[in-house]
């Protein structure tokens, strides 16, 4: 007898399969999540509190970047040090140096008496296992280029590593609610460990960057789930460990020379809270084919293209001088309020002119030569006017500030006229005014 069979039915693929094994996820209404914000642990190190928004979230993870030898292990130490010292249980995870290591430099910044437990562990899965076991509230892993995670056949290190460090971090941190910090060195690319694979992973990252050589320290918030981005704190590197800088602008202008020429002065927003910075240029005689362009906390194509307005809007020929452009104290200037101060030093540079003492540069330029206003020129105008300057060169359209005057341009000739006109005399030999 023959029978009529249905239509043929595919096999489920294994994604099918998997779907139809797995039980239904739990769900959860967003009104009815508990507003049960932990209350932060701080630090009691004012301008890291600052960066993190506040202070360490139970159950964050917290990414610290940063050169070799610019600080880092000293920052963390600090920390968990300050933080044990209030009571709450800190581990400290010795991955790059060793536990007597970590106890001479605790004694150099006065802090061997700190109840840290020190983990002396090259395995980041026992080392969390220990961590968790002594019931800490935060832990410190220094760093994650010198732990490694068990059963991947790969150096320490290594991108494959770092992936798989950083997903296991994560489920730590938020699985027990401790806060944890890692720290990470920062390759010639500046990048945390060659490939960015940590950043997405982590609640925050915070970039520790300084001059060479120079006494201060800039801590930058690139991300923060907790807080502001674009946070910075500033630190002065001593005998005794970081010091947070209460005025960090005073500490910016430290050296400032205004009689000097090529020095000026702007106020850059930094997250929340304006600095004043000094920009400092040179300009000299170039005996090569392609005079060179060198810039410190400034990008170099940035100094390019304000040659190029300088040269086409002003009438400022640079092309056979060698330019040397900086910023004070290790600053990175991304703010483009700050062009006009740039202007404004290149012109006092190649004319080797000082510009005028008490004056301050505030404005954005357009490749059109347009100064166009800055974000937040009330609180950069006050920032210069508690600092002493008398002036400020601006965009047309700014708003005044009291105990500072303005003095408003339209574009890139207007502002190096107002320069040239307030510009100092020069003397001749007999010490009068020329």
């Amino acid at each position: 007898m023959e029978q009529a069979l249905g239509p043929a039915t595919a096999p489920a693929s294994p994604a099918a399969r998997r779907r139809a094994e797995a039980a239904p996820a739990r769900t959860v209404a967003l009104a009815q999540v508990p507003d049960d914000t932990a209350e932060r642990m701080t630090t009691e190190i004012p301008e890291f509190d600052r960066v993190l928004g506040g202070g360490l979230v139970p159950g964050s993870l917290v990414l610290l970047g940063g050169d070799p030898g610019i600080g880092k292990s000293t920052l963390v130490l600090q920390a968990a040090a300050r933080v044990a010292l209030k009571g709450q249980g800190v581990a400290y995870v010795c991955g790059e140096e060793s536990p007597r290591q970590i106890r001479l430099r605790a004694a150099r910044l006065g802090l061997e008496g700190a109840p840290v437990t020190l983990i002396p562990e090259g395995s980041l899965d026992a080392a969390l296992a220990a961590a968790e076991a002594a019931g800490v509230a935060a832990v410190v892993v220094d760093s994650i280029q010198a732990v490694s995670v068990e059963g991947l056949d790969t150096r320490s290190g290594g991108p494959a590593q770092l992936a798989e460090a950083g997903a296991r971090l994560v489920s730590f941190a938020k699985g027990t609610g401790i806060a944890t910090i890692v720290t990470g060195h920062v390759t010639k690319g500046g990048d945390i460990a060659g490939p960015r694979l940590l950043e997405h992973l982590v609640d925050a990252v915070l970039y520790f960057e300084g001059a060479d050589n120079g006494a201060l320290r800039v801590l930058r918030a690139v991300k923060n789930r907790f807080g502001a981005t674009d946070e910075v704190g500033v630190f002065e590197m001593t005998g005794t460990g970081l010091r947070s800088v209460e005025n960090p602008s005073v500490a910016f202008l430290e050296t400032h020379d205004d009689g000097a020429s090529g020095c000026a002065v702007t106020a850059v927003m930094e997250g929340s809270r304006p600095l004043a910075v000094e920009v400092q240029a040179l300009a000299v005689p170039s005996f090569l084919a392609n005079p060179r362009r060198i810039a410190a906390g400034l990008e170099v194509s940035r100094l390019h293209l304000l040659l190029a307005v300088l040269a086409r809007r002003g009438g400022l020929q640079a092309g056979n001088l060698d330019i040397v452009a900086s910023v004070s104290g290790g600053m990175r200037l991304r703010d483009p309020g700050a062009d006009l101060a740039v202007l404004a030093a290149l012109d006092s540079a190649v004319k080797d002119r000082p510009l005028e003492r008490g004056t301050a540069y505030l404005g954005e330029v357009a490749l059109s030569g347009a100064v166009r206003p800055v974000t937040n020129p009330g609180r950069r105008l006050a920032e210069l006017a508690r600092l002493g300057f008398k002036r400020c060169v601006v965009a047309n359209g700014t708003q005044p500030v009291d105990g500072i005057e303005l003095l408003p341009v339209a574009n890139v000739r207007e502002a190096l006229t107002t320069v040239a006109n307030r510009r100092p005399q020069p003397r001749d030999e007999g010490g009068e005014s020329g």
